[in-house]
């Protein structure tokens, strides 16, 4: 790969176009500046692998392209837009003629807003994510928390589409950690978040007692 130059919106030099051809790429771009076009349908699209690109969305929702930051936010909420999650559990960029792999070291997105409205089976709690993708947790959009190797501490994530999650930054879960309280779940009392009628474990109420003492 030659170009080893940040990426620019409406450019073949844009990093997709290392392995897909400019055309596509140019689709693209289109579809960036009408966002009113919705979400492209990544799901439907089957094209061909093209290889690996040098692309890596950092644990804290950072893109980065050949070890760079890519610094213009519209040309990362493009991309994001065109991420699929396969069930072999590697990441990808789409388009209806390519299909090319990049890195991604926890979730490929970030919620970093939480907005929590009612209370107990009518709560609702709705993230917003670094890219601009709003979603009200419920069963389309499930919440689940995992432990934190090494710290004891809990990950929330959020299901945003297709097998995509964003992973909630630590501030929104403090907030989130707010609105829970004790359900029994199978028997068991637990530390619960609720929203849109589903219920959330987050931790048995045990444990959260003995963290608390």
């Amino acid at each position: 790969m030659a170009d080893h130059k940040e990426p620019t919106e409406g450019s073949d030099s844009a990093p997709l176009a290392a392995a897909a051809d400019a055309a596509g790429l140019s689709a693209l771009i289109s579809r960036a500046a009408h966002p009113d076009k919705g979400l492209p349908p990544v799901e439907k699209w089957n094209p061909d692998f093209c290889g690996d690109l040098d692309m890596e969305i950092r644990a804290d929702g950072t893109w980065f392209y050949l070890g760079t930051p890519i610094g213009r936010m519209p040309l990362v909420r493009l991309f994001s837009t065109v991420l699929r999650k396969d069930a072999d559990g590697k990441t990808y960029l789409v388009t209806p003629v390519e299909k090319v792999g990049i890195r991604v070291v926890d979730a490929p997105f970030v919620a970093v807003e939480a907005d929590v409205s009612g209370s107990g089976e009518g709560q609702v709690i709705t993230f917003r994510t670094n890219v601009g993708d709003v979603v009200e947790v419920g069963p389309a959009h499930p919440l689940r928390f995992e432990d934190e190797a090494g710290t004891g501490g809990l990950k929330p994530y959020v299901l945003v589409r297709g097998r995509l999650e964003a992973l909630v930054a630590r501030p929104v879960m403090y907030e989130l950690v707010n609105h829970g309280e004790e359900i029994e779940v199978d028997g068991q009392a637990m530390f619960a978040v609720r929203s849109n009628g589903a219920v959330y474990p987050v931790m048995p109420s045990a444990t959260l007692t003995r963290l608390s003492t």
